[in-house]
């Protein structure tokens, strides 16, 4: 099962919206065939697997890190190719979150006399796709939020300089984590300040993948539409997706001619909705969300419960008094108050620090 899910990570930044899979075929101790999904529309994990296994795939056990479909998509069901193949045992880490088809691949594969074991390394095969996962779970995408830190906490000066707090290794490092996501999530004022692409700069080659680079969903939290109609990111490839709080905006028509779309998720006060805009992605297929802001919206994600992590890079130097937060959370007024995380990981990258961290629910 290491094996697999070993495998499965090589469709990190390939697969999307489909969920990373891995199979490994196991006869008499050897490895007779493994595969793993590449790309949404190819073949999955296990077909790939029994294709390299032939005939050998007979009587074999088969490891999975996801419960074999059991329904027709654009490629056929699983687990009818696992029965077909003659394998003999079936071990699965994670069920299908899909409710509409969750246990029906066990239930398939039970029903040909096939043995099915679940739960071997479960988690590290869901954290594999937590955003998946979410979505399926909850109809919300996996909200991850990066920021970077000098060592007392300060994310830009009082100016808004912020170029560059972490140093070579730490950047590429986030393109990483952009190029797993299918959406990409910033504030209008970002976009005003910095002027930003938003965007994977690293090749195929870098990723290492076969396929060409897909580039997330650029999403802008724009209330009242003040993106200019000049910003960088609307003459990229990829789509640029601008989330309004109030319908009938006058920039519309100028923005929508430069190439932006518009969506609006009405909120309090003429604001942008935060869930009702993370429930519009996820009807997208959007599975995981990276999200690169200012102070605000990192604030208001997380106090309203909507983050689920929290990558911090910290980086060997002092920034002064004066400048900028990680989050705008003013409603916090006593340690009573605090929002506890959970810190998972502490890694170094480069010169700097990774922290990574999640909400304690």
């Amino acid at each position: 099962m290491a094996r697999a899910i070993k495998l499965a990570r090589k469709g990190l930044y390939s697969t999307h919206p489909n969920p990373r899979v891995g199979c490994v075929l196991v006869k008499d101790g050897q490895i007779v065939g493994e595969g793993f999904h590449r790309v949404a529309g190819e073949g999955h994990a296990e077909v790939l697997a029994l294709r390299a296994a032939g005939e050998k795939a007979a009587n074999a056990t088969a490891y999975v890190t996801l419960e074999p479909c059991s329904h027709h998509g654009k490629t056929p069901p699983c687990a009818d190719a696992l029965v077909s193949s003659g394998v003999a045992r079936v071990v699965i880490a994670a069920d299908d979150p899909n409710p509409l088809v969750s246990g029906k691949g066990i239930e398939r594969l039970s029903a040909a006399g096939i043995q099915v074991e679940t739960g071997l390394m479960q988690q590290e095969a869901i954290e594999l796709n937590p955003g998946f996962h979410k979505r399926m779970e909850s109809g919300l995408p996996w909200v991850r939020v990066k920021l970077a830190m000098s060592l007392d906490g300060r994310t830009a000066m009082s100016s808004g300089e912020s170029q560059w707090i972490t140093g070579e290794q730490a950047r590429r490092d986030v393109q990483l984590l952009r190029a797993r996501s299918e959406a990409i999530l910033t504030g209008v004022g970002t976009v005003r300040a910095d002027n930003p692409s938003l965007n994977v700069r690293l090749s195929s080659e870098e990723l290492g993948i076969e396929q060409n680079v897909i580039q997330p969903l650029r999403v802008v939290v724009d209330s009242e539409l003040k993106t200019p109609e000049d910003a960088r990111m609307l003459s990229l490839e990829g789509l640029t997706l601008l989330v309004s709080g109030r319908e009938a905006l006058q920039q519309e028509q100028k923005l929508s001619k430069a190439g932006a779309e518009l969506v609006c998720c009405p909120g309090e006060g003429g604001r942008v909705g935060l869930e009702a805009m993370l429930k519009e992605l996820a009807s997208r297929e959007v599975n995981e969300i990276h999200v690169e802001a200012g102070e605000q919206l990192c604030g208001a994600l997380l106090e309203n419960g909507l983050v689920d992590e929290v990558i911090i890079y910290m980086a060997g130097h002092i920034m002064g008094s004066s400048g900028k937060g990680l989050f705008d959370m003013p409603s916090i007024k006593s340690m009573s108050q605090r929002k506890a995380m959970k810190i998972i990981d502490i890694r170094a990258v480069g010169d700097d620090w990774r922290i990574t961290a999640r909400p304690e629910h």
